[in-house]
């Protein structure tokens, strides 16, 4: 009940941004651009899911090179929040759907204001209130005109350099390289999970069973199955997730030995179990990002996203999909309901999914 009640919030934020976002931008004057001698002041929006969270990380570490003295602010809702505990260069944090932070927000004055909403129009319309001299964001659609410096975006590029790409007006122009880690685990969250992972003799497997959309999660029974077959190799499995994954990860360790902990951690002692395993799988989702951030190997599971810009890039990672037809059907952040029985997924077969497993635990 929790995960439909979930879901039908952000069609339910969705909607009404598309009925009332449009008519507010085009009501609204464009904004004048002032010259920034110094950038001492950054306010980061990031409505949205904690996938698009993490991989702002990039970006955010090189504002942080960039303008090491300068206070970087992050604007982001309670969904989110808890992805930039892994990114230590944010100095705040303030919440999107918090009266208090909004209205905070919208009194302060900031060099600079970064949107990196994608589609959505409330976020431009809050950087287009919110003071500052330059104003940056993508040129999806009407929001363009909010800004002072909109930013071409790519269905083709990983999300991380479409993030990074929100930079060049500030002539930072860089490549996303996933040769090192772009997240951290707090020393609070490794000590939280100390004893949770205290049964635990062997090297495990990490399993993220869940999704934000059920067409983006692969079925209980398979996972059941790959379970076991990771149990024959000689290693331990860890099933993490928040309270809705709770069940499933009980239904998937049915009659096997491994730990359940969905709906025991916080999301950064999700990122500290996942920095101690061997490996993850997961499907499309925010606890994928985790892994590729700490630099652990992972094996996704894609339908009906688009793997070029969600899947992990380099050879530490393998995305397995079917490529259908009708897949990926994922439009403008929007899933539709699947009239196909998710089939980009069901198809995806327990042994294949294993066998890329093994080939990542040898490499």
């Amino acid at each position: 009940m929790k995960l439909i009640s979930s879901e039908f919030k952000i069609r339910f934020i969705k909607r009404i941004d598309s009925l009332v976002g449009k008519p507010i931008t085009q009501l609204l004057s464009s904004p004048h651009f002032y010259p920034v001698v110094q950038v001492q002041s950054i306010l980061i929006i990031r409505p949205g899911g904690i996938g698009d969270a993490l991989l702002l990380a990039p970006a955010i570490n090189l504002l942080r090179s960039n303008y090491s003295d300068a206070v970087i602010t992050i604007l982001a809702e309670r969904r989110n929040a808890g992805a930039f505990s892994l990114i230590p260069a944010i100095d705040r944090l303030l919440l999107y759907d918090n009266y208090t932070d909004l209205f905070h927000c919208l009194h302060s004055k900031y060099d600079l204001i970064i949107d990196t909403e994608q589609w959505h129009r409330m976020s431009a319309v809050i950087a287009r209130a919110v003071s500052s001299r330059m104003k940056i964001g993508f040129d999806t659609n009407e929001r363009r005109r909010l800004f002072t410096h909109p930013v071409p975006y790519s269905q083709n590029d990983y999300e991380a350099q479409s993030f990074i790409n929100l930079l060049h007006p500030l002539a930072i122009r860089e490549t996303f390289a996933n040769s090192s880690p772009f997240l951290a685990v707090p020393e609070s969250a490794a000590d939280e999970i100390n004893s949770l992972l205290g049964s635990i003799t062997s090297p495990y497997i990490a399993i993220f069973p869940g999704a934000s959309v059920k067409e983006r999660r692969w079925s209980v029974g398979k996972f059941r199955s790959l379970v076991q077959y990771i149990a024959d190799a000689g290693f331990a499995v860890v099933i993490i997730g928040g309270k809705e994954d709770k069940d499933s990860g009980e239904a998937i360790l049915s009659g096997s030995n491994g730990l359940n902990l969905a709906g025991r951690t916080s999301l950064a002692g999700t990122a500290a179990v996942v920095a101690r395993s061997r490996l993850l799988v997961s499907g499309d989702s925010g606890v994928l990002h985790i892994a590729v951030g700490l630099g652990i190997p992972a094996v996704a599971l894609f339908g009906a996203g688009i793997a070029k810009k969600w899947g992990p890039q380099g050879k530490r990672h393998m995305v397995l999909n079917r490529n259908l037809v009708c897949s990926p059907c994922t439009l403008f952040g929007t899933t539709p309901v699947c009239t196909a029985a998710v089939r980009c997924l069901d198809e995806i077969g327990v042994e294949e999914v294993f066998e890329a497993v093994n080939a990542l635990l040898i490499t």
